[in-house]
């Protein structure tokens, strides 16, 4: 017989087990490590591109393991824009992303997917290229506005790309060392002048070696998740690594020189992929990969020319027409892998349409958060669409709008997209086409039938271009797309 005691401690103890169960939850939020790669284009990995002549297996290994989607975009076809929209959930045509040379880009108190997780429990950590803006006063003194100002606890990095001076690092909001010493400009016989081992000439810090930012990343980013796993905290990790390879410029090191059949290029990214395997190593070896969900993309398209294909056999863009700036699908349509390990389904490809600004509304619902009506206006939480619990033929977002250059755009809505003008609006030449007195004023593609936008529906389907414009102007003249 039960002592009276007893049974009143067992029932006590059978009472606190949900909160328990509760509390444990709550300490259980995954970490999140966020992988971005810069210039990869949608063909380039094996995964995507099953005639691709770059070894990406460490990348590869993440789409067997997770789950990899064939319609994720890039916010914008460059770096900036792609940038702002991933840590702001907003469409970059709403801001000016273009002052990045002179001040933050990123309004202060504007929530990012850094400050909405480090409220929410959360430790944040940033390695490397920024691209977003400081307040530049002097490089002996703060630089003001860049990451540790909009959310992160700690970072280290580069301001730009490593083709763009000056060339320093930065840790925390302060130089290592200023870049008072001056690098000459240069470029790669055999290459188009924005191709290969590419830089403009500049100020750089004593002792910065181009060729060392890419491992010197990567050693910075094992360093977090190590200390981190030391630190045995309950708050779960944030990391976000901003690579800027393969950017220009392409500077394998001698280990990787001609390990693909993609020239410079490839040699570099295969170099990348290695430099993304250390860091799944250190996840592995500290014990951390079971509870990560970890995301991978590239910021924007390749620059990667149609004779670079025929010369080397290799199409960076896996069939798709276009490169880095480009309005069309090559310009920014990207790989983009998640990997969860017994939540994600492994192995499992989702055809939704989505972009990097779904990050934020997709952040918050992981940290089971509660997203600010002002925060994120074009972002759409794609966590059930990860868990698979939306179905394929049920869209899990709104229009999609991504600007080109020179005020070009284009608007998705289903398989149709329209491009308000004509030519690239990006790299690819002709850039913009003068309209043709009873011609197209634009593009119109069915994707569904012709991803390669190959055929130009504009004329045809009248009907089609004045609804994709009333939504055209409907977002650009509303301050959001989510509800």
């Amino acid at each position: 017989m039960t002592h009276p005691k007893n049974s009143v401690a067992l029932l006590f103890a059978l009472l606190l087990l949900p909160l328990e169960g509760l509390l444990q939850a709550a300490q259980e939020k995954p970490n999140i490590v966020y992988i971005m790669v810069d210039d990869m284009g949608y063909g380039d990995a094996g995964c995507y591109n099953p005639q691709s002549k770059i070894p990406t297996p460490h990348i590869d290994s993440l789409a067997r393991d997770g789950m990899r989607f064939t319609d994720a975009h890039s916010p914008g076809a460059l770096c900036h824009p792609s940038r702002y929209g991933l840590l702001t959930g907003q469409h970059p045509f709403r801001s000016n992303v273009e002052s990045w040379r002179t001040r933050p880009v990123i309004r202060e108190g504007q929530m990012t997917i850094a400050s909405l997780l480090q409220s929410n429990g959360y430790r944040t950590a940033m390695v490397g290229k920024w691209h977003l803006g400081f307040q530049e006063s002097g490089y002996d003194k703060p630089l003001p506005g860049g990451p540790v100002d909009r959310g992160f606890d700690s970072y280290f990095g580069i301001r730009a790309s490593t083709d763009i001076p000056p060339y320093f690092y930065i840790r925390g909001d302060r130089a290592v060392a200023p870049p008072n010493s001056r690098i000459e400009a240069n470029n790669s016989e055999g290459w188009s002048p924005i191709q290969g081992a590419f830089w403009r000439a500049g100020g750089i810090a004593p002792g910065l070696q181009l060729k060392d930012v890419l491992p010197r990343f990567t050693d910075e980013a094992v360093t977090v998740i190590q200390d981190h796993a030391k630190a045995k905290t309950k708050k779960p990790l944030m990391l976000y690594l901003a690579y800027p390879a393969p950017h220009t410029p392409w500077l394998p090191s001698p280990k990787f020189r001609g390990s693909s059949g993609a020239g410079m290029f490839g040699d570099f990214l295969v170099m990348v992929d290695a430099m993304i395997g250390r860091v799944l190593e250190a996840l592995d070896k500290t014990g951390m990969s079971k509870n990560t969900l970890l995301f991978f993309c590239s910021d924007n398209g390749p620059v990667w020319y149609d004779t670079d294909m025929k010369r080397l056999g290799h199409d960076s863009v896996g069939g798709l027409r276009g490169m880095k700036a480009d309005a069309w699908e090559g310009g920014h349509r990207m790989p983009f892998i998640a990997r969860w390990p017994g939540r994600i389904r492994a192995g499992s490809v989702s055809g939704q349409t989505i972009c990097f600004t779904d990050m934020l509304a997709t952040f918050a619902a992981v940290a089971d958060a509660e997203l600010p009506p002002n925060a994120g206006p074009d972002s759409f939480n794609i966590l059930p669409v990860l868990l698979g619990k939306q179905p394929e033929a049920k869209p899990i977002r709104g229009p999609l709008v991504i600007p080109a250059r020179r005020g070009m755009m284009s608007i998705r809505s289903g398989h149709w997209k329209l491009i308000t003008g004509l030519g690239s609006g990006g790299f690819s030449k002709p850039a913009h086409v003068k309209p043709q007195s009873g011609g197209p004023k634009g593009q119109l593609y069915h994707l569904g039938n012709d991803l390669a936008e190959t055929r130009n529906l504009y004329l045809e389907k009248p009907d089609i271009v004045k609804s994709l414009l009333a939504k055209l102007e409907q977002i650009r003249s509303q301050p959001r797309t989510r509800l």
